[in-house]
């Protein structure tokens, strides 16, 4: 079994972190530069900075905090927000990023995700889902903030995102994001399950054993979060641990 990640998210709007529920009531969770040093120091094994307001905002991503959160990490920082071309995506990774995000403008553009993926290698290019259940083992793809049902199967998306050039795969359960609930390990197994590719699970973390159950049974490559992490619950360490007492490959 491949070493597994735990990977905290900075989900970012007018140059702060904050959190939710279910992509709504959002509070402040502090600054990202902050964050992301301390995730560095603490073992995190990735980060994920998304600016989640640049889609439905119509404008850039904040590329001056991308490139003060760049300098303080030395693990593989990946960046979304408001990617429309290729030339974003040139710019975020000149800016410092190892992976570029692409959600709402790879849905409206499939042929942005082969363009990013020849340009840059399929590495660098991770496909960001936001779904919701919306009937029995039937999830839907959601775009701009999680605001629009494209009507569109979650796991139809995955497969041609990945034909296109997709390089991994940021899975985010709208429903259990912010609840604390656990993750989506159907939706997740599903996913993981028919793409070539990592899939990273978020939505719902809440207890230790929401990491082992999402990375087993969700058959997850990586586990992402944030409530958890920012206000204090758990530490970077403290998960670890426990999936490593769980007989989970975990890079210590």
């Amino acid at each position: 079994m491949l070493t597994k990640r735990i990977i905290p998210c900075l989900d970012m709007t007018a140059g702060k972190v904050v959190k939710g529920i279910q992509f709504i009531n959002f509070k402040n969770a502090g600054d990202p530069v902050v964050l992301a040093n301390k995730y560095d120091t603490e073992g995190a094994d990735e980060l994920v900075f998304l600016d989640i307001t640049a889609t439905v905002e119509n404008r850039n991503i904040l590329i001056d905090v991308v490139e003060k959160t760049a300098r303080q990490v030395t693990i593989p920082f990946s960046v979304g927000g408001g990617i429309r071309a290729a030339a974003d995506m040139r710019l975020l990774l000149k800016s410092g990023a190892d992976k570029v995000s692409i959600n709402t403008g790879a849905f409206k553009n499939p042929k942005l995700i082969s363009n990013c993926a020849n340009a840059f290698g399929n590495q660098c290019v991770v496909l960001s889902m936001d779904v919701r259940k919306t009937g029995s083992q039937k999830w839907n793809v959601f775009i701009n903030g999680g605001n629009i049902d494209t009507g569109v199967s979650a796991l139809v998306w995955a497969k041609q995102a990945v034909i296109q050039g997709a390089g991994e795969i940021l899975l985010t359960s709208i429903d259990n994001d912010g609840t604390k609930t656990g993750f989506d390990v159907d939706l997740t197994r599903i996913i993981s399950s028919r793409v070539s590719v990592p899939v990273i699970a978020s939505g719902g973390a809440g207890k230790l054993t929401d990491f082992v159950d999402i990375l087993i049974r969700g058959k997850a490559d990586a586990a992402l979060a944030a409530s958890v992490f920012h206000f204090g619950e758990f530490t970077i360490a403290k998960v670890k641990n426990y999936l490593k007492k769980n007989g989970i490959p975990i890079r210590i």
